[in-house]
């Protein structure tokens, strides 16, 4: 993976810093945005890191100083037990992204903060060529380095002698080495995909759901949210593996990915699984790709923002909406203990082709973990999947669709999914 360095960063402000005009500029603009306008954390550190930049101060920009000079935390104050510089940069990050990915934002000069440093950068926007190709990568595309490219990963797995390349960051590896255990466990040449009859009969909803993904000849990548916020009562993340370099897994995401990856095994589908913070534009452009998770997977937002039924982020309520209906269709967390014990949860299903990207998108995502383990269950069982595509037109899988799904949460469980509202385009 590609990284920059921080004398690297440090120079490309420097190189702006004559152009301070423009980027205050284009800084105001962004805070006048609702992405940040609605809160009131965001627009601090965006702003007072960006400023510093400006007056020269860059390698000032560490954890601490922010805390306390942006944020009005003691001298002494524990960044551990604080990590509030930490979350805040982390949805910065994420909300720069959505705004970028906007294309009625393609002429303006693009500032970011690269994972692992406080130190905003600085950078042209892309030509009109570029832009008509690679619209808006918003944040640098990671490649693998030419040694990544000739060597194969420590984690590439032989499955009946035809390679599975999984190339995965360290905090997944134990995760999907689990998820591939169990797949090796029950057989994986005896899979067969749920709902898929023997012979040539006509194909099931369960084939033509997941025809997108496993007819193609291109490797497919799944997209897996990285739990970032600290919790509370609207961002509780449940049920994680422990926290490492780069983030933690979700559970809920472990087992929606392994009903996702289900439908490839037995075609020897080629995929790779990735941290949504390792997920290039370029990446997403080589061909079809599954995205889990919603609040802490950029992508999905992106990809979400401008779509009939898409999620919203609003004084620390998170909700999914539904931009077409009237009323406007709105849906969020339900609890039985604020912040403790959650009732109910939310979640996206949806199977469209991307205009951005110009590739075929699953998206299964939750409000939270439980919702996104519901969505799952959707797409794998064929009595649910059957209960949504009655809500569609028969032609459905011509068409673009997204539908949101109710799960009750029982001691951390999502029961039975129930499809509440279809729209299709």
């Amino acid at each position: 993976m590609l990284e920059t360095s921080q004398s690297d960063r440090e120079s490309n402000a420097g190189e702006f810093i004559s152009n301070a005009a423009l980027i205050r500029e284009q800084l105001n603009r962004l805070l006048a945005h609702p992405l940040f306008t609605n809160s009131k954390r965001y627009p601090v550190l965006l702003a007072y890191t960006v400023e510093q930049v400006l007056l020269g101060n860059a390698r000032e920009l560490k954890e601490r100083t922010i805390g306390v000079e942006a944020f009005g935390r003691e001298p002494s104050y524990d960044v551990n037990l604080d990590p509030v510089v930490r979350t805040t940069a982390a949805e910065v990050r994420k909300r720069l992204i959505q705004y970028y990915y906007n294309p009625d934002h393609g002429g303006e000069l693009i500032i970011e903060l690269p994972v692992g440093s406080y130190v905003p950068s600085f950078r042209e926007p892309l030509s009109r060529e570029r832009a008509d190709a690679d619209i808006h990568e918003g944040v640098e595309a990671v490649e693998p380095s030419p040694q990544e490219r000739s060597e194969p990963d420590a984690s590439t797995v032989d499955i009946q002698t035809k390679a599975v390349h999984l190339p995965l960051n360290r905090w997944l590896s134990i995760a999907l080495a689990l998820l591939l255990a169990v797949l090796l466990g029950i057989g994986i040449g005896r899979l067969r995909f749920p709902g898929q009859a023997n012979g040539p009969s006509e194909p099931s909803n369960m084939a033509r759901f997941w025809e997108p993904i496993t007819a193609t000849s291109s490797r497919i990548t799944y997209c897996l949210a990285v739990p970032t916020d600290a919790v509370d009562s609207q961002s509780r993340t449940a049920r994680v593996f422990p926290v490492r370099e780069g983030g933690s897994l979700n559970v809920y995401d472990v087992i929606t990915l392994a009903r996702s990856i289900a439908p490839l095994v037995p075609k020897n589908g080629e995929f790779r699984v990735l941290a949504a913070s390792d997920t290039g534009f370029a990446q997403l452009r080589e061909g079809p790709s599954v995205m889990i998770g919603a609040f802490d997977n950029p992508w999905t937002m992106r990809i979400t923002q401008d779509l009939p039924i898409g999620f919203e982020f609003d004084n620390r309520l998170r909700k999914i909406v539904d931009r077409n209906s009237s009323p406007r269709g709105i849906w969020t967390l339900q609890w039985q203990d604020p912040g403790k014990s959650l009732a109910r949860d939310y979640a996206v299903v949806a199977r469209l082709h991307d205009k951005v990207t110009g590739q075929p998108v699953i998206i299964l995502a939750g409000i939270l973990g439980e919702g996104t383990e519901a969505a799952s269950e959707v797409v794998s069982n064929p009595a649910y999947l059957d209960a949504m595509l009655q809500k569609a037109p028969k032609n459905w899988d011509q068409l673009n669709l997204e539908a949101v799904v109710e799960a009750n949460v029982i001691e951390g469980h999502p029961g039975p999914p129930t499809v509440v509202a279809v729209e299709t385009w």
